[in-house]
């Protein structure tokens, strides 16, 4: 994950139980996608309402490139037992107490890992859905994300699908889109053996896979299709 996860719990007690849990279910994540920019977990319990409990409230933000939200909340289910009275005093009305009824929230690590749960289906979803879309337009997808961007300096580093990173500068980039330029960014790239490892001569965004937003034809990029022979051998 680029950045440290931000986790926000509010009337909840903060156990080493419950960080253990989390810091299991978000590496979970992780490794479904080593992309990842940024994951807030949000984590409360709504007060006010005690004749039917007090629901527990999970939320998921999660952002992966190019540029791409995913959004997961879950309550806690209300479970509602109606249980028969035992010991009715002789001469009441039938039904009147015949049954007591019992309110009682799902713990909170279950809701956590029901939130967990629905966001790796659909993090495992997108993914998919974006392995396809590479396949569908082999001469125009993203290969590889900015990870890290210092504009000041002019420079930045890419990290490639094959997970390995690139060092890049201002005038690397086509079209002039150097200010567009930001963490999460899918770009195209050529790169050579500089004396400090592996660099990018030429970058060019790619906004949607498959599509740019810049312009209708993206360049001829070979250094690219030459520098993925050589890491296969």
């Amino acid at each position: 994950m680029q950045v440290p996860p931000e986790i926000t719990i509010k009337d909840v007690e903060a156990t080493p139980e419950l960080d253990k849990l989390l810091q299991q279910q978000i590496a979970r994540l992780e490794r479904i996608s080593t992309h990842i920019i940024s994951l807030h977990v949000s984590i409360e319990k709504e007060q006010g309402r005690h004749q039917e409990g007090n629901p527990y409230r999970v939320l998921l933000d999660i952002r992966v490139p190019p540029n791409h939200q995913l959004v997961v909340k879950r309550q806690s289910v209300l479970h509602v037992d109606d249980k028969p009275q035992a010991n009715v005093e002789p001469g009441e009305e039938a039904g009147k107490h015949a049954s007591v009824t019992s309110r009682k929230d799902e713990p909170l690590s279950t809701v956590i890992r029901r939130t967990f749960d629905s966001a790796r289906r659909q993090l495992e979803s997108l993914m998919e859905r974006q392995r396809g879309e590479m396949k569908a337009h082999p001469q125009n997808h993203v290969t590889a994300f900015v990870e890290r961007l210092l504009r000041e300096d002019g420079y930045g580093f890419l990290r490639t699908i094959e997970g390995e990173q690139i060092y890049f500068n201002k005038n690397s980039t086509l079209h002039g889109e150097w200010d567009r330029m930001k963490v999460g960014t899918g770009v195209r790239y050529a790169a050579e053996q500089g004396e400090k490892g592996m660099q990018a001569t030429s970058i060019e965004i790619v906004d949607k896979l498959g599509s740019s937003e810049m312009h209708d034809k993206l360049h001829e990029l070979p250094v690219v299709a030459t520098l993925k022979k050589k890491q296969k051998k």
